[in-house]
């Protein structure tokens, strides 16, 4: 009972959480985690980590991400709703995310995306996602699904083939009295781009990677200067997420990420993964993800990249030998 108050009253305090009250609120979930999520705790174990003596940020240990493929990380006995599943590849292991609450999923990536982009119903969402959309468990069709849900308009929805119904749909909504929002899976915008040149430059355009091996490795600059070239656009938005956190970071410019306020990023040497110096630039991309509160909250990715501010951060890659991931191909 103790442990089901605790998870109740933190998921309800999170949407109104400061960042001056992040280390506190993060120092206490780990103490949760520590003791109420069993792999979390044998790994603390293995590495003879002590939770009462953990008093920084810095001092946590992070959960490395591939965990998520071979054990069931959970910090909670509720059933789960759903298991989210990563992409990949043909016979790679796929990660799995036990979701015990899937409203609160919802209410997290509704929250974050309406702080960076406004009300979703003043939005028509129109989500480019094949091979996700194929997958009924993919994180990424349950958050645009809410997202089109959200906004209660006609023409907000999934277009799996219809490229030809999608571009007419684009260009009749452009200068309406709604911003028009085109989501997609980096390659399929890509194909789209090489099929239509077309001015879309009062459509945002937002990219969530994924490449899937399905085209040339390209850059992210190169991504966005090609769709910008074909689409008339000043610009083309990112969204960074993984089936192992329940939020959101978005780049609204120049591939900085922003997070929202229950989210941190912290960086680690390439070569020691438990050296979190406060003061590098550039390493391995730990995430806090305060949401992940029926999982653990404390991840160590694979991704490289660049801290720019507390609630900023950019991606310059995947560490060497790690898993190529549908997400992140397009970062390589």
């Amino acid at each position: 009972m103790e442990s089901t108050n605790f998870i109740k009253n933190f998921k309800r305090a999170l949407p109104h959480l400061t960042p001056n009250a992040f280390e506190e609120a993060a120092l206490a979930l780990f103490r949760f985690q520590a003791t109420h999520n069993e792999v979390y705790r044998r790994y603390l174990g293995h590495l003879r980590c002590h939770s009462d003596q953990v008093v920084h940020l810095h001092q946590i240990p992070f959960l490395p991400i591939e965990f998520f493929k071979h054990h069931r990380v959970v910090s909670t006995s509720v059933p789960p709703e759903v298991v989210f599943e990563s992409s990949g590849t043909t016979g790679q292991i796929r990660s799995r995310h036990f979701v015990a609450d899937t409203a609160f999923y919802r209410t997290v990536a509704e929250t974050i995306f309406q702080r960076f982009y406004g009300p979703l119903d003043q939005y028509v969402v129109l989500a480019l996602l094949p091979s996700y959309l194929e997958r009924q468990n993919a994180s990424l069709v349950w958050m645009v699904d809410h997202f089109i849900r959200q906004t209660g308009h006609p023409d907000s929805g999934f277009y799996l083939h219809q490229t030809e119904e999608l571009i007419r749909t684009l260009r009749r909504l452009q200068g309406g009295h709604r911003r028009v929002l085109l989501i997609g899976v980096t390659f399929a915008l890509l194909d789209l781009a090489d099929e239509y040149e077309t001015d879309l430059s009062d459509v945002l355009v937002m990219e969530t990677g994924g490449m899937k091996g399905r085209r040339r490795e390209l850059l992210r600059e190169e991504v966005h200067a090609r769709l910008c070239e074909r689409f008339r656009l000043p610009s083309v938005h990112s969204e960074y997420g993984m089936t192992e956190l329940l939020s959101q970071a978005y780049a609204r410019q120049d591939g900085l990420y922003e997070t929202p306020a229950w989210m941190r990023v912290l960086l680690r040497d390439e070569r020691d993964p438990f050296d979190l110096s406060p003061n590098r630039r550039t390493g391995g991309i730990n995430i806090i993800d305060l949401a992940n509160v029926d999982s653990c909250a404390f991840i160590e990715s694979a991704d490289i990249g660049t801290y720019v501010h507390k609630n900023s951060f950019r991606v310059l890659g995947r560490m060497d030998q790690s898993d190529l991931r549908g997400c992140s191909l397009m970062t390589i």
